[in-house]
C-alpha cells in the first residue's frame, strides 16, 4: 500500500488546520478586547448556538454532526479562555455528573471549581466569586432537583443555557459484588438504579451521599462498600468498576442549567425557551379555575407550554409556586404581552431566563 503520499497530504492539511485555528483564535482575542472595553459578556449562549447551527448546516460528511460539535466546543473553549479566563462552578467534587456536564458545555480550556451544595453555588455566582455555574435541574427518570428549583425563588440569577447529558451509572468498589454490604450515592442516583440494586444487592444498605463523586471517595476508604457513579469518577479516583450501566432506564438523561448574572439574547426562529416562576397567591384559593386562568394568556397567543411544575412556597400552607418552561424568548412581542397580562392578576411573575432550546 502506498501510504506515504496520503500521509503527506494529511500532514499538509494538519498544518493548514493549525494555521487557520490560530487565525480564528486571534480574531476571538480581538473580540474579547472589544467586549471587555464595552462591559459585554464573554460567554454568549446565543452566539454559541448560532455557530453550532452554522457549522453543522455546512457539514457534508463524512464527519458526524455530533463529532463536529465536540470539535467546535473545544475551539470555542480555547477562544473564551483567550478572551477572558472564566471560572465555572459546579455541584460536587471532580468527576461528578455535573462536572461532566460543565465540561460538555464549556470545554477543557476554562477553569472549574466544585462546590458542596446548590445554595453555595448560587451564592458564589451572586457574589462574583465565579463567572457562571452549572447545576442539575431534572432527570428523565426521577424528576426535578428540588433544591435547585427552590433556589431560584430568592435569587436574581438568570438561566443562560441548558445542557442535556446521558447518565450511565456504574457500581464502583474495591470489593467483589458478593462482599458489598453498603452502597453510597446521591439520592437521585440510587433511585435511578433501585431495581438493579434490588435484584443484585437486596441486603445492602443504601446510604445517601452529597454527590456521586463523594460516594466514590467514601467507598474507596471502606472495604465492603460500593458507590454508584459514572465511570469518569471511577477513573479519576482509581476505584474499579464492578458493574456497568446499572441504571433502570436505558434513556436516563439529566438536564442541567448554566446560571449567571446576565440573561442570554434571542436565538430566534422558535429556538428559545423561557422559564418563569409564577405565584397565584389568593387567586388559587378563591377561584377554582385559577390555574387555567394562568395558562390562558399563553394559549391565546399560541405560546407552547413544555413544562409546568409546582413547589410549596413555604410561606403558608397550600400556597405554591409554579415553574413554567415555554417556547420563545422573553423579548418576543407575544411573550411580553402574555407576561404583562399575567402580572395583572398574579402577585409574582418572575422571569428566570431565556436560552437556546437545544444543547
Amino acid at each position: 500500500m502506498e501510504l506515504g503520499p496520503i500521509r503527506e497530504k494529511i500532514d499538509s492539511l494538519d498544518k493548514q488546520l493549525v494555521e487557520l485555528l490560530n487565525q480564528r483564535l486571534a480574531l476571538a482575542a480581538e473580540i474579547g478586547k472589544l467586549k471587555r472595553s464595552a462591559g459585554g459578556q464573554i460567554y454568549v449562549a446565543e452566539r454559541e448556538d448560532a455557530v453550532f447551527r452554522k457549522v453543522t448546516g455546512q457539514n457534508q460528511g463524512p464527519i458526524k454532526n455530533e463529532a463536529l460539535r465536540a470539535i467546535y466546543r473545544e475551539i470555542m473553549s480555547a477562544a473564551i479562555a483567550l478572551e477572558k479566563p472564566l471560572l465555572i462552578a459546579y455541584l460536587g467534587p471532580e468527576a461528578s455528573n455535573t462536572h461532566a456536564a460543565a465540561l460538555k458545555k464549556f470545554g477543557a480550556s476554562v477553569t472549574y471549581h466544585g462546590m458542596a451544595t446548590v445554595s453555595d453555588i448560587f451564592t458564589a455566582v451572586e457574589k462574583g466569586e465565579t463567572d457562571y455555574a452549572v447545576i442539575p435541574i431534572e432527570n428523565s427518570t426521577e424528576g426535578s432537583v428540588r433544591e435547585a428549583l427552590d433556589s431560584f425563588v430568592e435569587s436574581d440569577l438568570k438561566i443562560v443555557a441548558q445542557i442535556y447529558l446521558e447518565i450511565n451509572h456504574a457500581l464502583i468498589s474495591l470489593s467483589p459484588l458478593e462482599e458489598i454490604e453498603c452502597v453510597y450515592s446521591k439520592d437521585q442516583a440510587i433511585a435511578q438504579c433501585r431495581h438493579w440494586l434490588q435484584r443484585h444487592l437486596p441486603q445492602a444498605r443504601l446510604v445517601d451521599a452529597p454527590s456521586t463523586s463523594r460516594a466514590v471517595q467514601m467507598a474507596k476508604n471502606e472495604p465492603g462498600t460500593a458507590a454508584i457513579a459514572g465511570e469518569l469518577a471511577a477513573e479519576h479516583y482509581g476505584v474499579p468498576v464492578v458493574a456497568r450501566n446499572i441504571q433502570d432506564k436505558a434513556d436516563n438523561t439529566t438536564r442541567f442549567f448554566v446560571i449567571g448574572k446576565k440573561a442570554s439574547g434571542a436565538v430566534g426562529g422558535g429556538n428559545d425557551i423561557t422559564s418563569l416562576l409564577v405565584s397565584l397567591g389568593d387567586e388559587a384559593a378563591s377561584h377554582s379555575g385559577a390555574l387555567l386562568k394562568m395558562l390562558m394568556p399563553l394559549a391565546e397567543r399560541g405560546i407552547n407550554l413544555s413544562k409546568i411544575e409546582s413547589r410549596p412556597s413555604k410561606k403558608r400552607p397550600w400556597d405554591y409556586y409554579f415553574f413554567l418552561d415555554i417556547t420563545g424568548h422573553h423579548d418576543d412581542p407575544p411573550m411580553k404581552a402574555a407576561i404583562a397580562e399575567l402580572r395583572k392578576f398574579c402577585p409574582l411573575v418572575k422571569w428566570l431566563g431565556s436560552y437556546p432550546a437545544v444543547s
